[in-house]
């Protein structure tokens, strides 16, 4: 008995939680639970309400693609269902300064935060910031990252054209509205420095 809760968590450990960072999702509800089943199918019927002119509201989620593993490890939080909770906690959370908070939180109760939670309160971060600067999704290759705004959605020009110009030697703002900058490979940490800034500067 609970074998199969088990199973899934450890497998959540190894792959991540996909939906965490992006509002893509596949199964059916045996396999996802009755709960997130609920979440796709809000999401499946409110796209389709956009799709014939509903006005839009603020429950999208950008997709955040930048091969970075994010957990919270086992070694660092053995309990499953606390970690699961934690999880579903850090989903939640709508802006930096509860983020903040929460970091502040897992610390105090259960010690330094390793490098992989770290990493998954960064991308957090950025995920807040793509929000608010109207960015459905990012996508880092190995020499370039792929901004993609979302449609209809109020998007800061001047910022962008200022953020193209400063940067004319790496960024270039595409015909299909979607902004692409050169890089070079760099590890996880310099990775989401990287990302997070140029995101902020954008909003």
């Amino acid at each position: 008995l609970g074998a199969g809760f088990t199973i899934a968590s450890n497998d959540m450990d190894i792959r991540g939680y996909g939906n965490l960072l992006g509002d893509e999702q596949s199964g059916h509800v045996r396999e996802v639970g009755i709960e997130l089943y609920q979440h796709m199918l809000q999401e499946a019927v409110q796209e389709i309400k956009l799709q014939v002119g509903d006005s839009e509201d603020d429950s999208w989620s950008p997709t955040i693609n930048i091969g970075i593993s994010v957990q919270i490890p086992q070694t660092y939080i053995p309990d499953d269902s606390l970690r699961i909770n934690l999880y579903r906690k850090i989903a939640s959370l709508s802006n930096l300064e509860e983020l903040e908070s929460f970091a502040v939180e897992m610390v105090d109760r259960f010690g330094k935060l390793p490098t992989e939670v770290e990493h998954l309160f960064g991308i957090v971060k950025i995920k807040q910031f793509a929000k608010e600067a109207g960015v459905e999704k990012i996508d880092l290759g190995d020499k370039a990252l792929l901004i993609t705004f979302r449609e209809k959605a109020t998007l800061n020009h001047q910022a962008i054209i200022e953020f193209v110009n400063a940067n004319s030697d790496k960024a270039k703002l595409r015909p299909d509205n979607k902004l692409i900058i050169t890089r070079e490979p760099k590890g996880n940490d310099e990775i989401i420095n990287l990302v997070t800034k140029i995101i902020s500067s954008i909003i």
